[in-house]
């Protein structure tokens, strides 16, 4: 698909025909964080006051973790003003729901609305974008890790997807800092190590043994909940010139029961068509997407989804493939050739363009190859 249009052209041809309460606020989602944020202050109370058997502390961290994801959901959303538009009540309410995952709100702001959503899967605007081969062969650390073996490569990518959201915050925190005015600075890093000072002071309080049932396993947990979605988001979709969501942005299916917990998360074209509208109307945003440009949405079940990353690299190459750089494998994107149900791969080599043997040079020295 070549023919790209920006969020806009979608949404002015589609908002004619969703109720005007879709684009007010949803204070009524409040209800659901202020069910979760009792949920975590009992189930810290009780790994924290009474000593339980090892079994239940981690049922609960598990209920904890889920609890965590979801709030960070709803941050998401209140951060995009769609359930109160006071700024400092947004910020306050939006502050309180990433406490667990501790990230402060500006930050947050400033890395996921103002960059990721204006620059979807451009290479160099997107913060969350993954490499292309350009950008692997001017990055030494990239080039040595792409020379690991891909299913190793696949285990601890997945692996990692307990840690990813935390590390990638601390990330944009150093990313983003020069960005911000000299006078909120202090701001951004007081919204960011407040959070972690009182998940150090419940250490201090408790011990080790429950503090690591009462945060660090819940964070685990929300860590990989919460990364399973963000990695489905965008990473099969290609590289864009254009912020076309139908084109760089992937829907997920999960059981109604998890999506009305989640707060339709799961929804991210929807979400990336109309920011600023309450997740409540996604499915209703999803039905018209649906009647309007059914070949160009793209949706699957989340395990499908995940199984299509495991097998599949994270580099770019001409922007709408994917490419395993030591092997030379390169690989469709959705909308370009990538079948979930039957991924396979062809080789650099077969090509015919006149450019193939500068593309087969550059991978060589994105391998590590280019003194062999």
């Amino acid at each position: 698909m070549n023919d790209f249009h920006p969020f806009g052209w979608y949404a002015a041809k589609m908002a004619p025909y969703l109720p005007k309460k879709a684009f007010q606020p949803v204070k009524s989602r409040l209800f659901g964080g202020l069910a979760y944020v009792g949920l975590v202050t009992a189930g810290i109370l009780a790994v924290s006051l009474f000593h339980l058997h090892p079994i239940w502390n981690l049922l609960i961290s598990v209920v904890l973790g889920f609890s965590f994801a979801a709030l960070g959901f709803l941050g998401h959303e209140i951060l995009h003003g769609t359930v109160v538009r006071t700024p400092w009540l947004r910020d306050l309410l939006g502050a309180i729901a990433f406490w667990p995952l501790c990230t402060g709100p500006k930050l947050w702001r400033k890395w996921h609305n103002a960059s990721h959503h204006v620059h979807t899967q451009h290479e160099e605007k997107d913060p969350d974008a993954w490499p292309s081969m350009e950008k692997l062969a001017k990055s030494r650390l990239l080039s040595w890790v792409y020379r690991i073996p891909f299913p190793i490569r696949a285990f601890f990518s997945f692996s990692s997807l307990s840690v990813m959201f935390t590390l990638h915050s601390v990330r944009m925190l150093f990313y983003f800092f020069k960005d911000f005015r000299r006078k909120n600075r202090a701001v951004v890093l007081f919204q960011f190590f407040l959070p972690w000072a009182t998940w150090l002071g419940l250490l201090w309080l408790v011990g080790w043994e429950k503090w690591l049932f009462a945060f660090l396993l819940p964070l685990l947990v929300a860590n990989t909940i919460v990364m399973s979605y963000i990695a489905t988001n965008h990473r099969l979709n290609p590289l864009v010139p254009v912020n076309d969501p139908l084109a760089n942005s992937l829907s997920v299916t999960v059981p109604k029961w998890v999506d009305i917990l989640h707060f339709h998360f799961s929804h991210h074209t929807e979400h990336h068509l109309f920011p600023a509208m309450s997740s409540k109307y996604y499915p209703l945003v999803k039905k018209h997407i649906k009647q309007m440009w059914p070949d160009r949405y793209h949706e699957m079940p989340m395990g499908k989804a995940l199984a299509a990353l495991w097998k599949t690299p994270r580099v770019y190459y001409e922007h709408n493939e994917l490419i395993e750089p030591k092997q030379g494998h390169v690989y469709g994107t959705l909308g370009n050739g990538l079948n979930p149900d039957r991924i396979v791969h062809r080789e650099l080599e077969t090509e015919k363009q006149p450019r193939a043997a500068k593309k087969r040079a550059k991978t060589k020295k994105a391998a590590g190859k280019e003194n062999l």
